[in-house]
């Protein structure tokens, strides 16, 4: 062979080995895809296989909900029946209803004729309730007036361990007749008995409940729009504070003060029924050394303290003032809103801390001031167009005690001096106003010139005139019984209502408790 020709034969087997090489390659790519396919095919199968499966429990599940609702169906269809033949029976029912329309309209008529006719009697109760509301309190201050402006109540105290007297040296007695029965007291000194007649005498058994009954009508007066006072008198360790404080903390022993004040607030309750708002305010004060005190001031400090100088802690100058009306102010002085018994208890409180107190060797704990309470209050009715203006002051005078009896030396001294002083000016005005003279002094003192309404005016006021049974003190009882008569023997006027009627452009505002 040539070289040539062996030359072309190497070529020509590369070209075929280059061939068989591509078609190797060739046939090697087919075969990836191949197996590509299948695995491709493969995975479809098996996604088949699940989603075949997944549908036929939808189908079977599909089927059952099918079932149950057809059963439901069925169920439904048979309440429906049940359901149209209770329509049924009721439109039956309905019909019978309309049938006793008529009659049953006639009753419903009637019923509301006789309501109507109910209330057409009860609004003609109603005001045959507030005329004869208007009537008792016309009665009640004609009885009032009859009994005298200026009506004098005694009291005697039971006799303490302090006193040292023994049943036999008794002071006191009570006439059982009839006509002194309950208003006769008979003093006796040095065996000689001086007979005294008031308007209610209660001896040393007498409860704070008893006394207060025989005031609660003229307390009733201040609602209905009066001016009323009540004040007590006596020497010292007499019972007055007892009579008009008593001891707040205990039910029965409370006094005049405290049961006047729940009475108030439980009559405005009352009124509210018949159309009364009320609006009270208070307001409480002590004369001291001729000083007027405001105890309801945050400034003042305890009572015990009774020899600081005159305001020394508020600075503020009280001055006492009479409108035209006859009412009574001082200036300055502080006035509390009240619409509760619980505010007044506390002011009450309050007040009692503050007042000036102190020892004496006639009493322990001596009040060295007169207390003034005052309460105002408004009155408006809605219905009846009404306003009326009350006033109710209750007064705790300061005793009296003879300075060689008293013990006192010092500030005791000074105080004993102005409380004799101011209670010797309060009976010049007594004197003055029984003897019916054109002057009455009332200008001689605080405590006559801030009395002077009740004293001299329209007011309807009593005076609790307080005894001790001890012996020893059978001077200074004797006394105020000789004072106490006097005071009964005045003449003051006649009480005057402040009540009017409220114009048509105006509204009182007044709040209830």
């Amino acid at each position: 062979v040539s070289q040539d020709d062996a030359v072309n034969q190497k070529e020509t087997l590369a070209n075929e080995v280059k061939c068989l090489r591509g078609e190797l390659q060739q046939v090697r790519d087919d075969r990836d895809r191949q197996v590509s396919q299948v695995q491709a095919l493969s995975a479809e199968v098996t996604k088949y296989k699940e989603s075949t499966g997944k549908s036929l429990a939808e189908l079977d599940n599909l089927t059952t909900k099918s079932k149950s609702l057809e059963d439901t169906c069925s169920s439904q269809r048979e309440q429906i029946r049940i359901l149209e033949l209770q329509l049924a029976a009721a439109n039956e029912k309905l019909k019978m209803t309309d049938l006793s329309a008529s009659e049953t309209r006639m009753e419903y008529l009637e019923q509301k004729r006789i309501m109507k006719e109910l209330q057409d009697r009860l609004a003609d109760m109603e005001h045959r309730l507030i005329d004869g509301e208007n009537l008792r309190k016309k009665l009640h201050n004609t009885i009032l007036e009859l009994k005298g402006n200026i009506r004098v109540f005694c009291r005697v105290r039971p006799l303490l361990p302090d006193d040292g007297a023994a049943a036999e040296d008794a002071i006191v007695s009570y006439p059982t007749s009839t006509e002194s029965l309950g208003r006769g007291v008979d003093l006796i000194q040095s065996g000689q008995k001086y007979p005294f007649t008031f308007d209610k005498v209660f001896n040393h058994e007498a409860s704070q409940q008893d006394v207060f009954v025989e005031i609660s009508q003229l307390v009733q007066s201040a609602l209905d729009g009066y001016k009323v006072c009540i004040f007590a008198y006596g020497q010292t360790g007499s019972g007055k504070t007892y009579t008009m404080m008593g001891r707040p903390e205990a039910s029965e022993q409370k006094g005049l003060i405290p049961r006047s004040l729940e009475q108030i607030f439980q009559s405005s309750q009352a009124l509210r029924e018949q159309g009364w708002k009320y609006k009270m305010q208070a307001s409480m004060l002590e004369i001291y050394n001729e000083t007027i005190r405001d105890l309801l001031s945050n400034n003042r400090s305890s009572g015990s303290d009774s020899t600081r100088p005159e305001n020394s802690v508020s600075g503020k100058q009280y001055t006492i003032k009479h409108d035209a009306n006859g009412n009574t102010y001082v200036s300055d002085l502080t006035i509390v809103d009240v619409s509760s018994i619980s505010e007044i208890s506390s002011l009450l409180r309050q007040a009692a801390q503050s007042r000036s107190v102190g020892r004496t060797q006639m009493n322990e704990q001596s009040s060295r001031s007169h207390m003034v309470f005052t309460l105002r209050i408004s009155g408006i009715n809605e219905s009846t167009e009404q306003q009326v203006q009350g006033v109710l002051n209750l007064i705790d005078l300061a005793g009296s005690e003879r300075l060689s009896r008293s013990g006192a030396t010092g500030d005791r001294l000074k105080e004993t001096q102005a409380i004799n002083k101011s209670l010797s000016c309060l009976s010049d005005v007594i004197f003055a106003l029984a003897r019916k003279e054109d002057h009455v002094p009332f200008r001689n003192s605080k405590l006559t010139y801030l009395l002077q309404p009740c004293l001299g005016g329209d007011s309807k006021t009593l005076m609790f005139v307080n005894v001790s049974p001890d012996p020893s003190s059978v001077g200074e009882s004797l006394c105020s019984l000789r004072f106490a008569a006097r005071v009964n023997a005045c003449e003051i006027g006649v009480p005057r209502r402040q009540m009017t009627l409220r114009p048509t452009d105006s509204r009182l505002s007044c709040g209830g408790s």
